[in-house]
């Protein structure tokens, strides 16, 4: 390869995007967790941190101070308006560091892997080509119970709160279907990066630090 590509990676929570992402990383791609970037965007002395505890007050912090994200998941997954004031606060500071880092990681001839759980939520438009990781909504949320030990009342609102599988398909170049074995995965994604190896051919590519909005 000598372009780069950007993988916009998405799908719904439970849907394994982690897991796919690994299978990525271990393939050679450079991966970005857009997760990871909005932690370190509320830690203590981050840009998002002192406006999270000023709209959602003190009782957001754990012991050391920092922002205790269970509780702030229970109040914003509770109400759309406090999840919305969540998201304005804590997206802008995400599409920074992820224009940043796509920056430094867009190395020619290797391909990126941008894991945006919200791409399809907030239209980011930072990716070459969008990758859906989909599973059967029931299937997600026994993945959450028992892996991540949510009640399924919990599972079900964090769910209702990301767009549908439908519509995440629609935004999809590409879709990689999680239901089955390991095996199963392994081989998707296998075809995936070849696929992703032909676009990033000789020419291919864009611009690795893509001026997108909120991630």
């Amino acid at each position: 390869m000598f372009g780069v590509v950007v993988m916009g990676l998405t799908g719904s929570i439970g849907s394994g995007k982690s897991a796919v992402a690994e299978l990525f990383a271990e393939k050679g791609a450079a991966v970005i967790d857009a997760d990871d970037l909005a932690r370190q965007a509320v830690e203590p002395g981050a840009p998002a941190y002192a406006a999270v505890v000023d709209r959602f007050g003190p009782g957001v912090l754990g012991p050391d101070g920092g922002i205790d994200r269970a509780a702030l998941a229970s109040l914003v997954f509770e109400d759309a308006g406090s999840l919305a004031d969540l998201n304005a606060v804590v997206h802008p500071a995400v599409a920074e560091a992820m224009r940043r880092r796509l920056s430094e990681e867009g190395a020619p001839g290797r391909v990126v892997v941008a894991v945006v759980p919200l791409l399809v939520e907030v239209d980011w438009e930072g990716a070459d080509v969008v990758v859906v990781v989909d599973c059967p909504e029931e299937l997600a949320i026994e993945r959450l119970v028992a892996g991540r030990g949510m009640t399924e009342a919990d599972a079900r609102r964090r769910l209702a709160a990301q767009a549908g599988r439908a519509e995440r398909r629609a935004r999809a170049d590409r879709v990689i279907v999680n239901d089955g074995s390991w095996d199963n995965l392994r081989d998707q994604v296998n075809a995936t990066w070849e696929w992703m190896s032909g676009l990033a051919g000789p020419g291919g590519g864009t611009d690795p630090a893509p001026s997108a909005g909120a991630c």
